[in-house]
């Protein structure tokens, strides 16, 4: 039977939305799998846009779940679509985007709060007891989304890494090529472009990661 996984794309671009090589290498290796895949993001607007040429703030506002869906080719839905009973575990790709439309932790470090409607849709997959997979800056959301005493690790980003432990995670630094579970969980992060010099380095970790998560989705 095919396993059903939703993910969470942040927009379209490593500086203001989602990172496209980790949604990508997400989307084929769940793919290679079998998988049957949902794309979600929020309706909501962008913090801001930049110009990933020149690196500049761009004067225009963008919609993260339009600039989402240039990912999934159009085959997308709002994140307030996202049923857990329809799914079997939900991933979420890195990219500033995770720390600056799904949450504000660009702004508030630890103090920071993630967006509602994706906060009720991981939420929602924690309770009923269905895997999470989050990379790069995604593991930045694990205390807010499971609570205090979380495992997760941020790669080796120690100012990072201090800013989870502040808001009750537990950061276990970890190499580009692996991943980190936390079994009580059923949480696998991996680092991803937190640390990958080459889309290679990234698909390794990912790859790991995606196939943990459909592990997991078995029944035990």
């Amino acid at each position: 039977m095919h396993k059903k996984i939703a993910v969470i794309l942040s927009g379209c671009g490593v500086y203001d939305g989602a990172e496209i090589h980790e949604s990508v290498l997400t989307l084929l290796r769940l793919d290679q799998r079998g998988a049957v895949v949902q794309c979600f993001a929020p309706n909501v607007t962008q913090l801001h846009v930049v110009d990933h040429y020149s690196g500049d703030e761009m004067d225009e506002t963008r919609n993260v779940l339009v600039e989402s869906a240039r990912i999934a080719r159009g085959q997308i839905k709002d994140v307030k679509e996202l049923h857990v009973g329809d799914f079997d575990a939900v991933i979420l790709p890195g990219g500033f985007g995770v720390a600056k439309n799904l949450s504000d932790f660009v702004v508030s470090g630890a103090n920071c709060n993630v967006q509602a409607d994706v906060l009720s849709a991981t939420q929602a997959f924690v309770k009923a007891g269905k895997p999470v997979g989050l990379m790069c800056i995604a593991p930045a959301l694990a205390a807010k989304i499971f609570g205090a005493g979380v495992i997760c690790t941020i790669g080796k980003d120690h100012d990072t890494a201090a800013a989870l432990v502040q808001m009750g995670a537990e950061n276990h630094e970890c190499e580009v090529s692996d991943i980190v579970e936390d079994a009580q969980h059923k949480l696998v992060t991996t680092p991803a472009y937190m640390l990958a010099q080459s889309i290679s380095e990234a698909a390794a970790g990912i790859n790991k990661l995606v196939d943990r998560v459909l592990e997991l989705s078995h029944p035990a």
